[in-house]
């Protein structure tokens, strides 16, 4: 086994179809663990990964896992392996955590998006020195590759790399709702006004790409005395960039404190 997926939720699943589908590595050298065996044996009768018992992760090469990080000190005692790299996605859990709790320092810590599952993730990686001469940071890097962009941040940015990226698609989708709301509310029918939301926020992500700042697009369309000012002048009334900006610290503070429960 090159890896072992611990924990095959939304994310483990998206990996699995990523690195498979892309070829970064075949189906047989992944084993998958999960307390839901009915729906891990579906997956694996799917995928062509193989479904594994806690014993047999001494059989793995590198050890994903994919947990909530309450559930970790738990668990962390029969995670640890003997000659194992670990990769985490656990928001919070620092490499110092990581490294006394399973007893390695060959640990990476990764913090993805739900775009994963549709290859367009952005996920943080960061690793100490023993990490990368063992090629686990590599082997990280080759993994989350699969399923979207890949950056590497020091770990004292990635509380708020969760924060924004990681949380980051539920604000957008509380954006989107709410635009489909005011446009239901003018009149227009709730499944076009659902459709518009949705289409709208990714084309606008791609005219932001190609701006060196969000300001420009917005100075774009936003013509002299015109109907984007006007809507412009309520979302300043109503506080919408301070909320934002609020439900970024918000989110970042929470991280660090599930890195705190840990410690």
């Amino acid at each position: 086994m090159k890896v072992a997926i611990v924990g095959v939720g939304k994310l483990g699943l998206a990996l699995l179809e990523g690195v498979t589908s892309r070829g970064v590595l075949q189906p047989s050298e992944i084993g998958l663990l999960d307390t839901n065996v009915p729906r891990l044996e579906e997956i694996a009768g799917r995928t062509g990964a193989q479904v594994i018992t806690p014993d047999e992760l001494a059989g793995a090469q590198r050890i994903l896992i994919s947990l909530q990080p309450r559930v970790f000190p738990e668990v962390s005692e029969w995670l640890a392996q003997e000659n194992a790299g670990y990769i985490s996605t656990m928001a919070g859990v620092s490499v110092a955590t990581l490294s006394r709790r399973l007893g390695t320092k060959r640990v990476v810590r990764v913090m993805p998006n739900l775009a994963a599952t549709i290859g367009l993730s952005q996920t943080a990686i960061t690793g100490p020195r023993e990490a990368l001469e063992a090629g686990d940071l590599d082997f990280t890097h080759s993994l989350f590759g699969a399923v979207g962009d890949v950056y590497d941040i020091p770990e004292h940015l990635f509380n708020v790399f969760t924060g924004m990226s990681a949380s980051g698609p539920a604000y957008a989708a509380v954006v989107a709702e709410a635009l489909a709301d005011g446009g239901v509310r003018m009149g227009l029918p709730r499944a076009l006004a659902n459709e518009l939301a949705a289409k709208l926020l990714v084309a606008s992500g791609e005219l932001l790409q190609k701006r060196a700042h969000p300001g420009l697009l917005k100075d774009e369309v936003a013509s002299p005395g015109g109907t984007t000012i006007a809507g412009l002048v309520e979302l300043e009334a109503a506080g919408v960039r301070g909320g934002l900006m609020r439900a970024v610290e918000a989110a970042t503070r929470r991280s660090i404190e599930l890195g705190q429960d840990q410690e």
